[in-house]
């Protein structure tokens, strides 16, 4: 059973709350909707105080090419990925000791929010000591569902190679994919809720664990992952590629699409990890919004208790994509766990997919 030892965040430099959002939205589509007092109701309903971006505000009242944006993407997230690599393999709070760059085996990076080629970790290898025969592993279009998606398969690659060490990180950059001239109520409700964020998760295999012993107390092992994707569903969630970049797809129908599909979603991969919906200690969910919390509390049962955490990075971060349910898991990680504490980590995306790993907080294999 491979093991997440240590989590790191990276927190981008503009903070922005959500006040000053909503002043900046109405100011640029004042004159795209009639009802814009109405709209921007989602501003205060919607659970998030504050977000973090990679550009200051005044940013998004002039037009950028997508090749601008692009650029930007690929400079922000090299600077902020490096830092967050540095924090996960120097984490005191979750490791005995320092991990060297040169004994990472592989590393999955994970983005839907810009382009590159090379892929962002060979940018970000080129300013760190890795060995050069690393395995790269970019994954791209996942979106929210990508953090978990990155996990599962790094757990997969330590279960094939028990003596690896592998990372996992994550950057999205969603406020620099912003279009002034998209006037669809969908880019309005995607500016009250998307945010910038990085983050970076230190997967080992069993050989690691039991002979290394990096890790301080009881670190989530992953007992089992699900994979699922619902036939026909491109339209609910994901990216349009227009000339000016990259157009937000977010169905209004999400919170509904996760209180009919998701239970049944969660029951079988319970039922085949021999779990019941009583074990789960911790729920550690990808907190697309304050209605997805909603949907995931009515469908699977769960009181608002079980989605504290997950709304608690959702008041101070937003949605940041992929890297938001690694910000989770942190907090999890961080704070008071026990051994034997089971967990359930769950990511929705494009696809429309979901991402579910079982997790269980133990000492040592």
């Amino acid at each position: 059973m491979p093991a997440i030892l240590s989590v790191s965040t990276e927190v981008p430099e503009f903070k922005i709350s959500q006040r000053e959002t909503e002043a900046v939205v109405r100011e640029l589509f004042k004159d795209s909707f009639q009802d814009i007092d109405r709209l921007l109701r989602i501003f205060n309903n919607g659970q998030i105080e504050s977000r973090n971006f990679v550009v200051p505000k005044e940013w998004f009242e002039n037009n950028h090419s997508f090749e601008e944006k692009n650029n930007l993407y690929i400079e922000k997230s090299v600077e902020l990925g490096k830092e967050a690599i540095v924090k996960c393999l120097q984490n005191e709070v979750h490791l005995n000791k320092r991990i060297d760059e040169e004994e990472i085996d592989a590393v999955f990076f994970v983005s839907s929010s810009g382009l590159a080629t090379p892929t962002i970790d060979a940018r970000i290898m080129n300013k760190m000591s890795f060995s050069p025969h690393v395995k790269r592993v970019p994954l791209w279009g996942l979106g929210c569902a990508g953090g978990g998606a990155g996990l599962s398969r790094a757990y997969e690659y330590c279960l094939a190679y028990p003596s690896a060490k592998v990372l996992v990180l994550c950057i999205e950059l969603c406020s620099i994919t912003f279009q002034r001239n998209d006037t669809r109520k969908s880019n309005l409700v995607g500016t009250s809720l998307f945010a910038d964020g990085v983050a970076c998760a230190l997967l080992a295999g069993d050989d690691v664990v039991k002979e290394e012993q990096l890790h301080k107390g009881p670190v989530p092992f992953i007992t089992g992952t699900q994979s699922t994707l619902m036939p026909d569903s491109e339209d609910v969630m994901g990216w349009d590629i227009n000339n000016e970049g990259m157009q937000v797809i977010f169905s209004r129908d999400i919170p509904s699409i996760i209180q009919d599909w998701l239970k049944p979603n969660v029951e079988k991969f319970l039922e085949k990890q021999d779990v019941n919906f009583t074990d789960i200690t911790h729920f550690v969910a990808h907190p697309g919004g304050k209605k997805v919390l909603e949907a995931y509390e009515k469908a699977l049962g769960y009181t608002s208790e079980k989605t504290d955490v997950s709304r608690k990075i959702l008041k101070s971060h937003g949605n940041m994509s992929s890297p938001t349910v690694l910000y989770v898991l942190k907090e999890f990680m961080d704070g008071e766990i026990q051994t034997g504490d089971i967990g359930l980590m769950a990511a929705l995306g494009p696809g429309f997919s979901s991402e579910l790993l079982q997790l269980e907080w133990k000492e040592e294999v």
